[in-house]
């Protein structure tokens, strides 16, 4: 077989495959030093209103059309109307004025804290054109006011692409502890170290590639974070199975390069399986038909696609340059106890006897197990979609210090306006009626009309109305003003008129990408669910198999969708990660959550199932061959699932909100399918179910082709 020749080769020259593994890290690595790019929120989302008031601006508003920046400065002894204080602002106002791509900055000072200032800083160019460089001259624009003795933060747009987020030892930790419970499992150091090391070399070539990559297209601030949290975990998993098997082939008698191959041929299947099929999932979400998160599955599968190759060729070499070496460092010896050795004296051990326990009680478990997961899927029902701001970064930060000190000077919309595009007729103006509709309408607090030229463009077609609502912009208040705006405020205040009127905004696009996640996450999650039973009914040849197993994996998402909710928006312990309030739920993680959770059960489903299949080949009987099949599988399932988990969760202290959501979600929903699905749930339905687990009609049969996974 191809794996087992790619294993034999990786193996016996080993040191070419490992100079080659460091050849590619040492060139992404040059790469990134020439071409690296930088990592840009880049939210569209096409067909929406919001889009269309974003390309409305930037068509006929080009100088308006860049991003933004807040410099929030505050008087911590007076009142910035003080001689010396406005001296300074206006210096500062003018220092700011005169950096490049700057055009525009609004001074605005607080209706009811005479103490702070706000200026909005407009800039004509993107990020790329401004970059860390442009924020850092701003930054050194506020000089004079700070010499004055004036606090001076920071926010917009602009700081949330430059200022990097505080340091977080998540991936180190993540790695120490599965050093831990690899030395355990192992029982060697050296075993243990393998699959690390392997993890190490993809994400270098993956994670570097993604800053490669970010120089010719648009790829998420979190990209980097995201794939440093699934690569670690798939491939420190991918490398325990290889490693596993080669020690059990060792253990049986064979020799080394035959024992790598053989490992390579079996478990490196089940890898490439389940590999290829997080792969698929991940880019599924094009599905979505949103350009941001399309990009963030494409750079998480990269990583993936990478560690898996490093699975494949990597390890198969660095067994073959330790050799037996790999037993060293015994933990045994370190801690003067005595080894144990693995015997077949007869009696059975603890999952063995588990297996036994739940199969003889089957429906017992089975409806206790489906309440358990229900019960931790409901509070999905109450999910809201939105989008963190800067209300939630870490306290005592830059961005934060920002945005609490505009709510408490200027309200809590402020922080995210809303801007109304309209057109009409050239030499026309806005239908005379549109803005007190607006103003009169509950939850604004204030409308902005045009004026020229700012806000009325040179062919005096088009005009921008800025609305501030009483809410902060990831509150509901906001989102039902928005929908009651564009739903029936505009189209009556427009009626009769040739004006088009188009509500856009950071928070409106945020509500509109939501939106957008909503309608189509069912017919993803469809696509999903339809590709898993197809490729299991090809791997078993069973209906009934597939069937339940596509039903397991939503129960296991529905619980990691349900406990995340809990979490984060109604708030249940949200003090234990690191959040001093509750926060709506980022649209597009369900989604990309569901595509990786997908491709990881399928890792263990099918690691399990192929098990239970061979004793039943063997024994015909459904209870021993789920036995065997549990016990056999139980402590590499347990322990990949523990480095998963323990990945995933040290994650949920990163101080990102969007990490930690997918770091909570991740661990709840490994741990939730490696122990009440697969250890519980699996056996007890297969007991129940009995002989009709294998039952596949034989149309069927000659028309899906067998594919062999061991």
């Amino acid at each position: 077989m191809l794996l087992d020749r790619l294993g034999r080769q990786s193996a016996r020259h080993h040191r070419l495959v490992i100079a080659l593994w460091i050849l590619a890290v040492v060139l992404v690595s040059v790469g990134k030093s020439v071409v690296g790019g930088s990592f840009v929120d880049n939210f569209t989302v096409p067909g929406t209103e919001s889009q269309t008031a974003v390309d409305l601006l930037t068509e006929r508003f080009p100088a308006q059309s860049g991003i933004g920046a807040s410099v929030v400065i505050v008087s911590p002894t007076g009142s910035v109307s003080d001689p010396a204080a406005a001296t300074a602002i206006a210096q500062t106002q003018a220092k700011i004025e005169s950096l490049a791509l700057v055009s525009g900055v609004e001074v605005l000072p607080s209706p009811t804290t005479p103490s702070i200032e706000l200026l909005n800083v407009q800039y004509s160019g993107t990020f790329d054109q401004i970059g860390k460089a442009g924020y850092a001259d701003l930054v050194a624009a506020t000089a004079p006011a700070s010499a004055a003795g004036l606090d001076v933060n920071f926010g917009g747009q602009l700081t949330d692409y430059a200022v990097a987020p505080p340091n977080s030892p998540a991936d180190f930790i993540g790695l120490l502890l599965s050093a831990v419970i690899l030395i355990f499992a192992f029982g060697a150091i050296v075993a243990a170290g393998l699959p690390l090391i392997t993890a190490l070399f993809g994400l270098a070539v993956g994670v570097t590639s993604i800053s490669i990559i970010a120089a010719f297209t648009n790829v998420g601030t979190v990209a980097p974070l995201l794939a440093i949290m699934i690569g670690l975990g798939v491939g420190i998993d991918y490398s325990l199975f290889i490693v596993t098997r080669h020690r059990e082939n060792r253990a049986a008698g064979m020799e080394i390069e035959d024992s790598i191959a053989r490992a390579t041929g079996t478990a490196g299947q089940a890898v490439l399986f389940a590999g290829i099929t997080v792969v698929i999932a991940i880019t599924g979400l094009v599905i979505a038909g949103i350009p941001y998160v399309s990009n963030l599955g494409f750079m998480t599968a990269l990583v993936v696609f990478v560690m898996m190759i490093a699975a494949l060729t990597l390890i198969p070499a660095l067994l073959g340059a330790f050799g037996d070496r790999i037993n060293n460092g015994s933990v045994a010896r370190i801690f003067h106890r005595k080894e144990k050795v693995a015997t077949n004296d007869g009696k059975p051990n603890f999952w063995e006897r588990w297996a036994t326990h739940v199969s003889r009680h089957p429906w017992f478990y089975a409806v206790a197990t489906l309440i358990i997961l229900i019960t931790l899927a409901i509070p999905f029902t109450s999910i809201r979609y939105g989008q963190p701001d800067d209300g939630s970064q870490p306290s005592g930060t830059t961005e934060r210090i920002a945005y609490d000190t505009i709510a408490k000077g200027f309200g809590a919309g402020v922080n995210g306006p809303l801007v109304i595009a309209v057109t009409y007729p050239a030499g026309g103006s806005i239908p005379p009626n549109l803005v007190s509709s607006i103003q009169n309408t509950p939850g604004v607090v204030t409308v902005v009309p045009p004026s020229s030229p700012t806000t009325i463009n040179a062919a005096d077609n088009t005009a921008v109305i800025t609305v501030i609502p009483s809410t902060s912009p990831d509150a509901a208040a906001t989102t039902a003003l928005i929908n009651k705006l564009r739903s029936s405020v505009i189209p009556e205040a427009i009626k009769g008129t040739q004006a088009q009127a188009y509500v856009g905004g950071e928070t409106a696009t945020f509500i509109d990408l939501g939106d957008r996640v909503k309608d189509r996450l069912p017919f993803f999650i469809l696509a999903v669910v339809l590709l898993s039973f197809i490729l299991l009914m090809m791997v078993f040849h069973s209906v009934v198999i597939p069937a339940t197993a596509a039903a397991m994996n939503l129960l296991s998402v529905g619980a990691a969708y349900g406990v995340t909710v809990a979490v984060f928006q109604w708030g249940w312990g949200i003090e234990l990660i690191g959040l001093d309030a509750t926060i709506p739920i980022v649209s597009f993680i369900p989604m990309m959550m569901f595509a990786v959770l997908f491709g990881l059960s399928m890792d263990y489903q099918v690691f399990l199932l192929t098990r239970i299949r061979e004793e039943y080949d063997e024994k015909k009987d459904t209870r021993a061959a789920v036995v065997a099949g549990v016990s056999k599988t139980a402590r590499v399932i347990t322990s990949a699932a523990l480095i998963m988990i323990t990945v995933f969760g040290a994650f949920v202290f990163n101080p990102t909100p969007l990490i930690k959501m997918f770091g909570l979600g991740l661990a709840v929903a490994v741990a939730v399918d490696a122990t009440l699905v697969r250890m519980i749930l699996v056996p007890s339905l297969m007991e129940i179910f009995g002989k009709a687990n294998w039952w596949f009609p034989k149309w069927l049969n000659r028309m899906l082709p067998k594919i062999n996974i061991e």
